[in-house]
């Protein structure tokens, strides 16, 4: 009786850590995602300040 509560535990123990390493990754895909999309908000601003920059002094270059 007491190897089966063991075994129980053990593998209550295994769903549990996996449950935290499931949720810990998708807080870190979530993370990283935002990042992301942070950085190609201000890349498109950065490309954009250049272009306005460009089309107010004619230095447009094709």
């Amino acid at each position: 009786m007491a190897n089966q509560g063991n075994n129980q535990n053990q593998r209550n123990n295994k769903s549990v850590a996996k449950s935290i390493k499931n949720t810990a990754g998708s807080a870190f895909e979530t993370a990283h995602n935002a990042l992301e999309a942070t950085e190609n908000v201000a890349m498109n601003a950065v490309d954009a300040t250049k272009n306005a920059a460009n089309n107010l002094t004619g230095n447009n270059k094709k």
